[in-house]
């Protein structure tokens, strides 16, 4: 008998049980697709909303109004005690205190992005009030590739990646040996390798639908641009995939209950979600923790894919983080394999 034979046996177990319960489909395939296609149609070429901003009452505030008011900016003339609380909680980007000498004062968190561009924004318009002549040269062509969706879809794809791998190995394990199943396992002629090999086989072949649909979904429905070549995509799914069920295997190698993995699972993607880069770059953390965050192997992930996808960017300029997804991958199932336990 062959001796990969107990493998590719429990392979096929694995993709029966999977594709004999539809509601997994759904979850699986349906429910990531969803995701996906609900947070781009949010985000999708949405221009920017108004500036709000508030005028303090006072002599000359209702003609000060006047002259900022317009299409992209919305302005309104409140007492002291409003414009300050409705800046605290961010109900406006700031609020402007006109002067007895003529003159104007900015009330604004110059920490926040929108109280800056707000900031420019009123100083443009007063600039355009005192030179009515003055018309600055518009543009407006928004490009694929900067904006949020773009950005926004390679996240999806890795977030989907570290859940399936996390939840789809991780938890089904400890389901497993919960219900008694690795103990009858234990019993059949096989290496404790093949049983680890096709479990993890199994979520990266399930896997492979699910990241084609998200990725035709975000080029052919929402211009997403693919630049890099497909193949180095598709190596960098492999590797992610592989690094976050490496990661599940490692988690479930000595859990015991489904309540103690769900927390471990969720202690693991809690974090990567808010710090590598997801809904919005990593770079806005300090650096002091920039070698932690690079690290992670979503981080990795997520740039990879935006890198290709976005830019354009060959096998050999990502080549070292394809190496830290691999190095992730290996050690995990090797630390997994060695910690294993059927009982």
């Amino acid at each position: 008998m062959n001796a990969w034979h107990p493998f590719f046996q429990l392979l096929l177990t694995r993709l029966r049980e999977f594709y004999r319960e539809p509601e997994v489909l759904f979850w699986v395939y349906g429910f990531p697709l969803l995701l996906a296609l609900g947070l781009s149609i949010a985000f999708w070429s949405r221009k920017p909303e108004p500036t709000l901003v508030d005028v303090q009452a006072g002599p000359g505030a209702e003609q000060l109004a006047e002259k900022l008011r317009g299409p992209n900016m919305i302005v309104e003339v409140l007492d002291e005690d409003q414009c300050q609380r409705r800046r605290l909680t961010g109900k406006t980007m700031l609020y402007l205190v006109p002067l007895e000498d003529g003159g104007l004062k900015y009330v604004y968190d110059e920490t926040q992005p929108e109280s800056r561009s707000a900031y420019f924004q009123v100083d443009a318009a007063l600039l355009r009030d005192k030179d009515p002549n003055w018309k600055p040269e518009e543009n407006p062509t928004p490009e694929h590739g900067n904006r949020y969706i773009d950005f926004l879809l390679p996240g999806l794809l890795g977030m989907n990646l570290m859940g399936g791998g996390l939840w789809g190995v991780g938890f089904v394990i400890v389901d497993m040996r919960v219900r008694k199943l690795l103990k009858r396992l234990l019993a059949t002629p096989m290496k404790r390798s093949h049983f680890l090999l096709s479990v993890l086989t199994g979520r990266m072949l399930m896997m492979l639908p699910e990241m084609l649909l998200l990725v035709l979904a975000g080029y052919y429905v929402f211009g997403v641009p693919i630049r890099g070549n497909p193949l180095t995509l598709a190596l960098f799914v492999f590797l992610g995939a592989a690094a976050f069920s490496g990661i599940g295997l490692l988690l479930a190698s000595r859990t015991d209950k489904t309540e103690t993995i769900s927390g471990l699972i969720n202690l693991v993607l809690l974090p990567m979600w808010l710090l590598s880069g997801t809904f919005f770059s990593s770079k806005r953390f300090p650096d002091v923790v920039q070698p932690i965050i690079q690290a992670l192997p979503l981080t990795q992930l997520n740039n990879a894919l935006r890198e290709i996808m976005l830019e354009g960017a060959t096998f050999s300029e990502v080549a070292w983080r394809a190496a830290i997804l691999a190095a992730w991958a290996l050690g995990c199932f090797l630390l997994g394999l060695r910690w294993f336990r059927w009982q």
